[in-house]
């Protein structure tokens, strides 16, 4: 072993695990499996459903997202958003995290099977597949629509979160999955737009490198206006009401009004502001889902 490789290794810490598993992320994504839970049925779940449910589909995508610091570790290494993660640096090697990653996912199986249920503990298996192997390894090499067709996996926390309180899947939690799923292209495509050349520079075809800002502008704009339309399904089907609706409809216009400003301005400030934007979007739509839950059950 070289000193480089001494030196790098030495300075392993637990953070550098932590950061293996993309804890913002994770965080985000626990948010709509929470709610999830929480909206499934008039009545609030049990506690242990909540918390194992949680804690299971956590370590499962924590499982994901350390594979895919693996798959990416080449890259991420030119890239400066991403050259500091551990396995890009070398602090951390492949084998070390694919084990720690193994680790993750059979803790987060036997947590889901034992104390949820087996619809959960698939489903999130077949979540982490889809983003770990079926996203990051083909379809984000592969097509410019690798955020369209990828982006399944990554909607269907509100999901998990339902199947873990009924054990069933409803028409109404699959509402909150397309709702994440429109989500998904205009928030990554307006990162996209900002860190377009460094994705040139790696060979990843995000839609502004093959096809230009000003079409992945006006298809920002287009999933914009499907993502408002769609976010105001659950009051067609009676699953919100009122006070999700003005929720809905102010966010839904104000994303909108981002997605008009970068259209016209084609400017990379602006299409990080609608990244940002987006997130926060996505946080107060389902907080004011449960609001207007919430509101509607008081007996809860």
């Amino acid at each position: 072993m070289s000193d480089n490789t001494a030196s790098a290794r030495q300075a392993i810490t637990w953070r550098d695990y932590l950061e293996l598993t993309k804890p913002k992320v994770v965080a985000l994504m626990l948010l709509t499996v929470i709610i999830g839970m929480l909206v499934a049925e008039p009545g609030l779940p049990s506690l242990a459903t909540v918390f194992w449910g949680n804690l299971g589909i956590a370590l499962l995508s924590g499982a994901a997202a350390v594979i895919n610091h693996v798959v990416d570790h080449e890259i991420d290494a030119r890239m400066a958003r991403t050259r500091r993660r551990p396995v890009a640096t070398g602090r951390l090697s492949n084998a070390d995290a694919l084990g720690f990653s193994a680790t993750l996912g059979l803790a987060g199986m036997l947590v889901l099977v034992w104390q949820v249920n087996m619809l959960t503990a698939w489903l999130t298996l077949a979540s982490l597949v889809g983003y770990a192997i079926i996203y990051t390894v083909f379809l984000k090499r592969a097509t410019p629509q690798n955020i369209v067709i990828g982006g399944l996996a990554g909607a269907m926390p509100p999901l998990l979160g339902w199947t873990a309180v009924t054990g069933a899947v409803d028409p109404n939690a699959l509402l909150l999955v397309l709702i994440i799923f429109a989500w998904t292209p205009p928030h990554f495509w307006a990162l996209a737009i900002h860190r377009k050349e460094e994705y040139a520079q790696v060979d990843i075809p995000m839609l502004p490198v093959t096809h230009g800002n000003r079409f992945t502008e006006l298809h920002i704009l287009l999933y914009t206006f499907m993502l408002f339309a769609v976010s105001l399904l659950p009051v067609a089907t009676g699953m919100s009401g009122m006070i999700y609706l003005v929720g809905a409809t102010l966010l839904g216009l104000r994303f909108l009004q981002y997605a008009f400003r970068l259209w016209w301005g084609d400017d990379r400030r602006v299409a990080l502001d609608t990244f940002k934007y987006s997130i926060t979007y996505l946080m107060l739509l389902f907080v004011v889902l449960l609001v207007d839950h919430f509101v509607r059950f008081p007996e809860i």
